[in-house]
């Protein structure tokens, strides 16, 4: 197929980039809100909020995102960026955060409200530039036209429109990641490798996705490979390097059904993405083996795992084996159980991520029962 691209936003991967902040903010006007959640580190903040002062910017920060947040979120941030008169919106934290912003970036200068924009509304105002600074993996829809939040009357996800230049800029600073060896760290792992190996295996895959994400790919087997350990910084910055690849790389192909869930799944309850993600990893691995058995037999070699003269299937296969090997010596929840949560209660979410439009590119006929099969067997 034709490729069509262009990278949007302006991005700027590496250690300490955060110091440039000022610069890059002071372009999109002299007051802005910062939109943090509660799991981002008060220093961190402090810093970002210190650096923008410097380039004569007054900084308003909301820190009070968290776990439980839903869209509606967006709305009271937005009646203190309308208070302030803020120009422009930072997004400094997770996922959810990062939604969150987008949210209040498109509603705050206009009359559309939070569930017109749930319910598809046209978005027909203007709108506040977006300045995403994540701390978390992988986010497949930082280069995207569309993002995942949840609507608060279901606890459900839906994909939103993202209005074109919204996203102004994005700054990765390796120093604001968690490190591979930490809990979480170590499921950020496994969540960029989900991200990766779904979209490396997706229908809409080319050969430039496919550069990036075996490069992400094989910085994710570079990290398992270190262990419990590797807290060092050429680490971290592997990490948000690998991180950048399987976002760029998803957006030129597509994200897939384990996506969905992880996102459906973690929007409906209190359980962060990436160890969702982390849990449903092998089970979306052994689709994929019957899928696409050519890829995940390259996937095992980019893993280290193929055997020499292994035949495609034991070579693919080998890789499923070899993630589930890496997740047991890193101590990384292997079922949804572990998470407190109820097989009957996910059935709302998973018809919900079966129908995010980016599932239709799944290597599979993603069915109602074969949705519910992976939750069984993940539970």
């Amino acid at each position: 197929m034709d490729i069509s691209f262009k990278l949007d936003p302006e991005t700027i991967v590496g250690p300490d980039t955060i110091s440039r902040a000022g610069t890059i903010c002071a372009r999109y006007g002299n007051r802005i809100l910062i939109a943090a959640d509660d799991e981002t580190e008060p220093q961190s903040i402090n810093r970002l909020k210190g650096i923008l002062e410097d380039s004569g910017i007054d900084a308003i920060v909301f820190d009070g995102i968290s776990a439980e947040t839903g869209a509606e979120m967006a709305e009271n941030i937005t009646e203190l960026c309308r208070a302030a008169r803020c120009t422009a919106v930072i997004g400094f934290g997770g996922l959810k955060t990062q939604a969150i912003a987008r949210m209040t970036a498109i509603i705050a200068p206009g009359r559309i409200r939070i569930y017109d924009l749930l319910d598809g509304g046209k978005i027909e105002n203007p709108f506040l530039p977006y300045i995403a600074i994540p701390t978390s993996g992988a986010d497949v829809f930082m280069f995207t036209g569309y993002f995942a939040a949840v609507d608060p009357r279901d606890r459900l996800v839906k994909l939103l429109k993202s209005p074109d230049k919204l996203c102004a800029a994005a700054i990765i600073d390796s120093g604001l990641s968690y490190s591979p060896s930490e809990k979480h760290g170590a499921a950020a792992v496994f969540d960029g490798l989900c991200v990766s190996l779904e979209a490396y295996c997706s229908t809409r895959a080319n050969f430039f996705s496919d550069a990036l994400l075996e490069q992400a790919i094989s910085l994710y087997a570079t990290m398992l490979k270190s262990g419990p350990g590797g807290a060092d910084d050429a680490s971290t910055q592997a990490c948000t390097q690998a991180g950048f690849l399987a976002s760029l790389g998803s957006a030129v192909s597509s994200p897939g059904i384990g996506a969905a869930l992880s996102y459906s799944i973690s929007g409906r309850f209190p359980v962060k993405k990436s160890l969702i993600s982390a849990v449903l990893l092998p089970f979306i691995m052994e689709r994929l083996v019957a899928a696409r058995p050519e890829k995940m037999a390259r996937v095992a070699v980019l893993l280290g795992e193929a055997a020499k003269g292994a035949s495609v299937a034991e070579a693919a296969n080998s890789a499923v084996e070899g993630v589930r090997r890496y997740m047991a010596a890193l101590q990384v929840p292997s079922q949804l159980r572990e998470f407190g949560l109820s097989l009957d209660r996910l059935a709302a979410a998973a018809d919900a991520a079966r129908n995010l439009e980016f599932t239709a590119f799944t290597p599979w006929t993603v069915s109602a029962e074969d949705v519910f099969e992976i939750l069984k067997q993940a539970f």
